[in-house]
């Protein structure tokens, strides 16, 4: 039908909306490919050198005259900087980034990760921190999920002998925070729809360490101080302090490798809790679209 008064028909909803940019923060490219072949559905596409073209263009625009100087810094060949694996489904474009291990190089790998995207004017809507970490039985046992409520600086501090368990957090010392809270409906919906996946998950406090517990009196000391934590890490506290800084909502999901307590690598299940962490993505993908479009 055509011609004056002529009705056309709408688009589908979904056809104007800008995909929900989701950055992943890994500590390693094992967490990282897990990631990335979790959001590898039927009509996912991965983007190999989309990244670098959305940096080199940033650069461009923030500092013209020395475009081709700075443009060559973001190479990461040459500058040694990790560049994110993307990739794009319907609704959603991920970045995956390996940023390294502990919580500096996981905030100065968020932070120029957030930079560069908003300076090229692609600004992310939700940041993860991902990857395995210790669980604390009985409540994260090995190769369950644990979706963070509170992210904890739990070794971010002073010892202290007057003190009742020896340790004083650096926000009770006068000196910034030691605790970020996700925002709640997102994290326990992502961890229920986990469950609902068949998949065992837990919503509970997250401990980012700069040492990885090895001893049960310390896996006994930091239960005590942190009664309802589920696991530990070493990047989360990180991503967390660089998204917020930016206004930018984050989650930490954990897959448990191994109990917290003496260090013992023949306890380990690496591979199982890779494919968890892989699992995972496949079931919060459809979720974070939710959640932050």
């Amino acid at each position: 039908m055509s011609g004056p008064g002529a009705r056309t028909t709408p688009p589908p909803p979904d056809a104007e909306r800008r995909p929900v940019r989701l950055l992943v923060v890994t500590a390693v490219t094992a967490e990282a490919d897990a990631v990335t072949a979790g959001l590898a559905d039927a009509d996912a596409v991965r983007e190999a050198h989309s990244v670098r073209t959305d940096a080199d263009a940033a650069v461009r625009e923030a500092h013209p005259v020395r475009a081709d100087a700075d443009a060559a810094r973001t190479n990461a060949s040459a500058a040694g900087v990790p560049l994110p694996q993307r990739m794009r489904r319907p609704g959603l474009l991920a970045d995956v980034l390996a940023a390294g291990v502990g919580p500096a190089a996981a905030a100065a790998g968020t932070a120029t990760a957030l930079t560069t995207a908003a300076l090229a004017g692609h600004p992310y809507d939700v940041v993860v921190s991902a990857g395995i970490g210790g669980g604390f039985a009985p409540v994260a046992p090995l190769g369950s999920l644990v979706v963070a409520d509170a992210i904890v600086a739990a070794d971010l501090g002073a010892e202290d002998a007057g003190s009742p368990d020896g340790f004083v957090p650096v926000d009770a010392l006068g000196f910034g925070r030691t605790v970020h809270h996700p925002p709640p409906g997102p994290a326990e919906h992502a961890a229920k729809g986990l469950e609902r996946g068949g998949l065992r998950a837990v919503l509970a406090p997250v401990l980012t360490v700069s040492t990885v517990t090895g001893s049960a009196e310390r896996a006994a000391a930091l239960r005590a101080r942190h009664p309802r934590a589920a696991a530990e890490a070493m990047e989360g506290y990180g991503v967390a302090e660089a998204a917020a800084t930016r206004g930018a909502p984050f989650l930490e999901v954990r897959a448990v490798s191994n109990p917290v307590g003496p260090r013992d690598r023949g306890a380990w299940r690496i591979a199982e809790a890779l494919d968890a962490l892989r699992q995972a993505f496949g079931l919060l993908a459809p979720i974070v679209e939710e959640e932050f479009r």
